[in-house]
C-alpha cells in the first residue's frame, strides 16, 4: 500500500461485488481481493458474501490466523471513508406465515398413515374370519 493511501466512499467498494472484481471493507482499510478468491480456504461465497458492508465483524468472529492478517497488507488499496459507511442494520427475520389451525400437524399425517393400512388389514382378517364356513 502507498504511503498516502487513497480514500473510498462506501458507494464506490460496494459497487464491487463479484468474483471478477471483489473488494471489501475490514477495520477501516480496503482490499481489493480478487486475485485471491480462488485461493480463499473458505471459498470465494465467504468473500462474496461480506460484499457490500463493513466485514470486520464477520473477518473477525471466524478467528484468522496470523499469517493471514499479514497476508492482508498486499491486498489493501485504502481507506474507507467512515462517514459514507451505513450504519449497521439489525437483523429482522422473515415474516413467517400465520399457523393455520385447519391444517392438520404433520405427526397426525404421519400416525394416519401408519394406522390406516393396519386397520384394513384388521378389518380383512376379521371378515375372513368370520364369514369362514367351517
Amino acid at each position: 500500500m502507498a504511503s498516502d493511501p487513497k480514500v473510498h466512499v462506501f458507494e464506490e467498494v460496494a459497487k464491487h461485488n463479484s468474483t471478477k472484481d471483489c473488494w471489501l471493507i475490514i477495520s477501516g482499510k480496503v482490499y481489493d481481493v480478487t486475485s485471491f478468491m480462488d485461493d480463499h480456504p473458505g471459498g470465494d461465497e465467504v468473500l462474496l458474501s461480506a460484499t457490500g458492508k463493513d466485514a470486520t465483524n464477520d473477518f473477525e468472529d471466524v478467528g484468522h490466523s496470523d499469517s493471514a492478517r499479514e497476508m492482508m497488507d498486499k491486498y489493501c488499496i485504502g481507506k474507507i471513508d467512515a462517514s459514507t459507511v451505513p450504519a449497521r442494520r439489525n437483523y429482522l427475520p422473515p415474516p413467517q406465515a400465520p399457523y393455520s389451525h385447519d391444517k392438520p400437524p404433520e405427526f397426525l399425517i404421519k400416525v394416519l398413515q401408519f394406522l390406516v393400512p393396519l386397520l384394513i388389514l384388521g378389518l380383512a382378517f376379521a371378515v375372513r374370519h368370520f364369514t369362514k364356513k367351517e
